[in-house]
């Protein structure tokens, strides 16, 4: 016995509890037929949805051996699902499987639903890791599925650890989609922080702060603030500026393929850019010391943007880089957004976070197949200054603030 069972229980196997262990067919799926085919790859989280399973059409005279009817299980037998389980139930309308699938039919007095969920145990898996043959493409076949061990309980308490189990998985999916709400809450209510934040009601300005047109002007002499009457719903010590007033943007490096070696200067790439960072990957690129530019060079407080894609989520995706990093600069379809004074990075920072933002950009970035963020674009944005003292307290509550929802956030993925 690989375990000790209570009393009432036997070890059996598979095959014995089983009237029937039959392969699918070998049809192909069409966009019409008189049967649903149904796939491995219609199996997705213990669910199928029927609606865009394909039809096939196959032997009138045979057809009647492949019908699958409620309380079947099919099973995957190779591939990278190899083992994937699939209990049939609520069909509509006349179905059939695949041949990289295997039913199982149970005998009238094993609950098909006690299978299943052996099938999703531990033991059973262990079971599938060590009788798995086939180099690269793992597979199980109809003889060792039906020689895997199980353990039968009585009839009558089979179907009471149904009746448990199910009780118990109801509720932890509950918990999951409470987990997955709270999620959702504390993404939308970092996103109302950071709106706050912008629009100068998170913190309490301060009379006696300096104008942020001051510390524009000695930025840059001869800047003229520009009001498009938006400028009216903020205090009057905040300025009206585009990113370019504040910032200079740079472009990546372009180099030859033929290039690439395993050492040298880093190039950033969009997958370099996670979470609002900037990390090392496994797979990065490398140039020769040649191509060197301390332009580019990714430096303490700047803003790295995602300029090219073909994805409209990820298109202006930013990382802030919290240091220098030597040997390291941004590729071709990145941009650094450099304030011109570093005290400012940390503020607009958190302004390349906003909902704002990020819908600007995917309005300006939109194209055939790619996207596109120019400098221009860029440049142009128009954003809010407040003085410099309010964006320290600015960034200071939203440090206290943040943190507190990531450990929840933390909490949650215990």
């Amino acid at each position: 016995m690989p375990f000790e069972v209570p009393e009432g229980w036997v070890w059996t196997t598979v095959s014995d509890i089983s009237k029937s262990i039959l392969y699918g067919v070998s049809e192909s799926a069409k966009s019409e037929g008189k049967y649903k085919l149904l796939r491995i790859t219609d199996i997705q989280d213990n669910k199928v949805d029927w609606e865009t399973v394909p039809f096939t059409d196959f032997d009138d005279n045979k057809v009647s051996s492949y019908i699958l009817h409620n309380g079947d299980i099919v099973f995957a037998r190779t591939g990278a699902t190899v083992g994937k389980s699939y209990l049939i139930q609520g069909l509509s309308q006349k179905a059939i499987y695949a041949s990289y699938l295997i039913r199982i039919q149970t005998f009238d007095l094993i609950l098909p639903e006690y299978v299943k969920l052996f099938f999703e145990s531990g033991y059973y898996w262990e079971q599938i890791e060590l009788s798995s043959v086939g180099i690269g493409q793992p597979n199980v076949n109809g003889t060792i599925l039906g020689y895997l061990n199980i353990p039968l309980p009585p009839f009558a308490e089979q179907k009471r650890i149904v009746i448990e189990i199910e009780q118990w998985l109801s509720l932890i999916d509950q918990i999951e989609q409470g987990k997955d709400d709270l999620h959702s809450v504390i993404k939308q209510t970092k996103s109302k922080i950071l709106d706050l934040a912008i629009h100068g009601k998170l913190v309490p300005q301060d009379p006696n702060d300096e104008p942020a047109i001051e510390l524009l002007k000695r930025i840059n002499p001869g800047f003229t603030p520009c009001d498009n009457g938006h400028s009216r719903k903020f205090s009057q010590s905040w300025c009206s500026v585009t990113v370019n007033d504040v910032c200079s943007i740079i472009g990546g490096v372009s180099y030859n393929k033929a290039d690439i070696q395993d050492t040298g200067i880093r190039v950033l790439r969009g997958g370099n850019i996670q979470n609002g960072k900037v990390i090392d990957c496994f797979d990065d690129v490398f140039i020769p010391l040649s191509y060197q530019n301390n332009d580019n060079q990714v430096q303490h407080g700047d803003i790295i943007v995602v300029a090219s894609t073909g994805s409209q989520t990820l298109i202006g995706k930013t990382g802030f880089a919290d240091r220098d990093i030597p040997k390291t600069q941004i590729g071709a379809f990145l941009r650094i957004v450099r304030p011109k004074q570093k005290a400012l990075s940390p503020y607009i920072r958190l302004i390349f976070q906003t909902d704002d933002y990020k819908g600007y950009i995917r309005n300006v970035a939109k194209g055939s197949n790619i996207n596109n963020v120019k400098n221009a674009h860029l440049q142009n944005y128009q954003i809010y200054l407040p003085p410099l003292e309010e964006q320290q307290r600015i960034v200071q509550k939203i440090e206290e603030l943040f943190s507190v929802l990531d450990n929840i956030q933390k909490a949650l993925e215990v």
